[in-house]
């Protein structure tokens, strides 16, 4: 084992570049090699537009194209040994990054840089449901590419052409694998979703999996294999479910979960002949997973045996795993969809800078508040200097937000149009509640932090985890807390800890172990956020418990704050809510205080 990762030093020697203009190179580091098995899959999740890659982080530089590549020369290499390769994706694949965003329309160039990648099974998310436009271009665009493998288990849509309630896709497959010749029979969940537009319906999963398909599918015997994919955690209520329905009928038959949303590397053993894998967020991350043991038609079942792997998306380590280096790895379709990436960056002028920071600004990795934190910095600074409506300057303001609408870091540097959707990409304005008493208004912070079980006694749709990040999810329903990156106190690392030219990284702890992730980093320290954050804004010389103030809210927390005041005994209703600062939103308003700032600082 040892050997084999310090190997990989050698075959890294081989000079490798990021494809994109201007992503940083990947860094050599210590590799663990895949595990091959009679079947295997790549699978990717929450990817949110990110199909050029990180351009500023080394560990995650390779592009669509590039992974296009890397699926195409790990299928000839394990084609030639007989083996077969499935490529899984669990949805959430738009809004997160400007390749996506800053279109008009929006996904103008994304459908197609996806959509030239093959899949075998491909699934909705949430993001993609949230709005008419996004959930139509599912079903107009997405899903007709994918007509032999997207799956929608339990999603129906109102079709924009007859105005009928239709499934987005078929609710299952049944299919055989070209070489080993394993059954499969695979489905596409979607977890309990209740914020999606009225053009589609999500259905309960615990009812569906009750529904009459459902039941006649898992009780089929002509199948060796049970693939689940979902936009659900592995750890979710929901897969539990599915997990249950299936064992209830099928006991002995192998079962492969494939889930996310919640934006972390996880992995879940739900039996001995069962697991789940969820393979982070924003293309820093490929899934690989591989079975042996599987009874077919032609064969009897051995010692079924699971192997999973979290691959740094670098060409470092695609190179390696596939067997390649950078005079044989790259193919002129991934090229052609690398420049095609290049192009629409460029056309959607996403380097366009409109100021420098001169630190990172983190999300997770520092304590909030500190001087370090994305948080405190919107908390201090942003809000301070540009959220105020005209309409209402002269009144103090209490404004709020959830650390879920931030979704990733501020780098020292150049910060862009790029940079202004990727770490804010949500439309959703604010919202204003004028005129509220502050003696009272000063306790909404307390609330929304530590409110807990009696926001979801009175409505089980807002439980407060809804407000954070989704990878700062995981500690709710699991021990493991499927933690993307480890706390140096936590996790030690094995095997190489006399090793100190690591680089920083994730550590993955699943239920396999400590040696998921393909490339050995050094631990980064992960730190618990609130679910909301405040800033005081315009309340000098003014006695604040006499006074009444505006409160300013983000208008995804809408539902939190009017049941809040409920508790401190005000009776707002959403007839009392007005827009604030109508014209603009979040990102808009990040990239002006970001001009205003920074602009003389690069």
């Amino acid at each position: 084992m040892r050997l084999g990762i310090w190997a990989a030093f050698a075959f890294l020697s081989v000079p490798a570049f990021a494809s994109q203009p201007g992503a940083s190179n990947p860094l050599e580091a210590p590799l663990r090699d895949l595990q091959f098995g009679q079947l295997n899959f790549l699978h990717t999740t929450d990817t949110h537009g990110w199909h050029a890659g990180h351009l500023l982080e080394p560990s995650f530089s390779a592009d669509w194209g590039d992974y296009v590549d890397f699926a195409d020369r790990l299928r000839e290499r394990l084609e030639a040994e007989g083996k077969d390769l499935l490529i899984v994706d669990t949805g959430d694949r738009i809004e997160g990054n400007g390749l996506y965003d800053a279109s008009e329309p929006k996904g103008r160039y994304t459908f197609d840089i996806f959509s030239s990648q093959h899949m075998d099974i491909i699934c909705s998310g949430n993001h993609e449901l949230y709005k008419q436009n996004s959930s139509e271009n599912e079903f107009l665009i997405t899903a007709p590419a994918y007509a032999d493998s997207y799956l929608a288990s339990n999603l129906d849509i109102v079709d924009p052409e007859t105005g009928e309630l239709v499934p987005l896709a078929p609710r299952f497959k049944s299919f055989t694998t070209k070489n080993q010749g394993i059954r499969i029979i695979a489905f596409g969940f979607l977890y309990n979703f209740d914020r999606n537009y009225n053009n589609t319906v999500v259905h309960r999963v615990e009812n569906t999996i009750k529904e009459q398909w459902f039941q006649d599918v898992i009780r089929r015997r002509d199948v060796d294999l049970f693939v689940v994919t979902g936009h659900s955690a592995i750890r979710s209520e929901e897969f539990k479910a599915i997990y249950t329905a299936i064992r209830s009928v099928q006991w002995d038959t192998p079962i492969q979960f494939f889930g996310g949303h919640w934006h972390v590397r996880d992995y879940k053993k739900f039996d001995s002949k069962s697991y789940g894998l969820a393979s982070g967020r924003f293309m820093e991350t490929i899934g690989f997973q591989s079975i042996s043991g599987l009874a077919t038609n032609v064969s009897s079942a051995s010692s079924i045996s699971f192997s999973r792997r979290y691959i740094d998306n670098n060409l470092f380590s695609l190179y390696h795993h596939s067997g390649h280096n950078s005079s044989s790895f790259h193919t002129a379709r991934g090229q052609h969809i690398s420049k095609s990436i290049q192009e629409a960056r460029k056309g959607l002028n996403l380097d366009e800078t409109f100021g420098c920071s001169d630190r990172d600004l983190w999300m997770d990795r520092v304590r909030y508040p500190s001087n370090d934190s994305v948080f405190s910095w919107l908390d201090q600074q942003v809000f301070p200097g540009v959220v105020n409506d005209s309409r209402r300057n002269d009144k103090p303001r209490l404004v709020l937000t959830n650390t879920g609408a931030i979704r990733f870091d501020v780098f020292k540097g150049a910060f862009t149009k790029d940079t202004t959707y990727i770490m804010c990409p949500f439309t959703s304005g604010f919202h204003f509640l004028k005129d509220v008493p502050y003696n009272r208004a000063k306790h909404l912070l307390q609330l929304l932090n530590s409110g807990g079980e009696i926001f979801e006694q009175v409505d089980q749709s807002l439980a407060m985890w809804k407000m954070k990040t989704p990878q700062q999810l995981g500690s709710h329903l699991d021990r493991h807390g499927a933690q993307q990156m480890a706390s140096p106190q936590e996790h030690e690392q094995v095997a190489l800890s006399s090793h100190r030219d690591l680089n920083p990284g994730y550590t993955t702890v699943d239920d396999a172990g400590r040696d998921g992730d393909d490339t050995i980093h050094s631990p980064i320290s992960f730190y618990r956020q609130p679910n909301c954050i405040q800033s005081l804004i315009n309340s000098q010389n003014i006695d604040l418990e006499d006074a009444t103030v505006d409160v300013v809210f983000n208008e995804f927390i809408q539902p939190w704050i009017l049941l809040a005041l409920k508790f401190l005994g005000l009776d707002y209703s959403e007839n009392d809510v007005d827009k604030y600062m109508p014209d603009d939103n979040m990102t808009t308003l990040i990239a002006r205080w970001v001009s205003e700032n920074w602009g003389s600082k690069c």
